[in-house]
C-alpha cells in the first residue's frame, strides 16, 4: 500500500477491500471521473485504520467482510478517531444486520457491490456535502425490517469494541499469544476477555463462537 499526499483539488480516497482485483478495479474507475484520486488500497480494516491515520482522506469505501479486523469494527474506530472522514460501506450483503452494524458504526453510505459506477460517485459526492445515502435496495430492506417490527440493532452490540476484535479474531483461528500480539494486549487480557465474551454470549466453546461471529458478519469466514 503506497502512500500519496494527493491532489488537494480532488475527493481523497481510501479504498478497502481483501480482494485485490476489487480494489484496482475501483481505483480505475474512480480515478476515471477526474475529481476522485484513490491515495491508497487495504486488504483489511486494520491496514484501512493506519491509512486513515497516515493520510486523512476525505472518504473510505469499505468492504464488510475482511479479516483481521472487519468493515464495521473498522468503521467504528476510524469514526472515534477521524470524525470527518466519511465512510462508505460497498459489499454484497444487504441483510439489515450488516447495514445497521455499519450504520450505527458511523458510515454515511450503504451500497451493494450490484451497484452501477454512476451510483458510487454520486453516494461520494452526496457524504462530502454530509448527506446520507443508501442504495434503494438496501434502504427497502431495513424499512421492511422497521414496519415489519424488526430489531434495527446490530446483535453482537452486547459486547464491547475490543470483545468484538478478540471474538473476530479467535474465529479466523489465532491463538491467544498471537491476538496479544495483533492487539498489542497482554496474554492475561486477551484471556479476560475470551471468557466474558463466552459468558456474556453463553457460548462455551470456539466452534459456536466462530458460527456467531460468521452469523454477525465479524469475519468474512463462510
Amino acid at each position: 500500500m503506497g502512500i500519496n499526499k494527493g491532489d488537494k483539488t480532488k475527493v481523497r480516497v481510501i479504498v478497502a477491500d481483501d480482494h485485490q482485483i476489487v480494489r484496482v478495479g475501483l481505483r480505475a474507475m474512480l480515478e476515471k471521473s477526474g475529481d476522485i484520486e484513490v491515495v491508497a488500497e487495504a486488504a483489511n480494516g486494520r491496514a484501512a485504520v493506519e491509512a486513515v491515520r497516515n493520510l486523512s482522506p476525505d472518504v473510505v469505501i469499505f468492504d464488510i467482510s475482511m479479516p483481521d479486523l472487519n468493515g464495521i469494527e473498522a468503521t467504528r474506530q476510524i469514526h472515534v478517531a477521524s470524525p470527518g472522514v466519511k465512510v462508505i460501506a460497498l459489499s454484497a450483503h444487504s441483510d439489515q444486520r450488516f447495514v445497521v452494524g455499519m450504520l450505527e458504526a458511523g458510515a454515511s453510505a450503504y451500497l451493494l457491490k450490484t451497484c452501477s459506477f454512476e451510483e458510487l460517485t454520486y453516494a461520494i459526492h452526496c457524504v462530502i456535502n454530509n448527506q446520507a445515502y443508501l442504495s434503494p435496495d438496501v434502504a427497502n430492506t431495513v424499512i421492511k425490517d422497521y414496519v415489519s417490527g424488526g430489531h434495527l440493532g446490530h446483535t453482537a452490540s452486547s459486547l464491547t469494541n475490543r470483545e468484538r476484535e478478540v471474538l473476530q479474531l479467535m474465529a479466523e483461528g489465532r491463538n491467544t499469544k498471537d491476538i496479544a500480539l495483533n492487539l498489542n494486549l497482554s496474554v492475561k487480557t486477551v484471556e479476560a476477555h475470551r471468557q466474558r465474551i463466552m459468558d456474556r454470549l453463553n457460548i462455551h466453546n470456539v466452534a459456536e463462537l466462530t458460527k456467531y461471529a460468521v452469523r454477525e458478519g465479524l469475519t468474512p469466514l463462510e
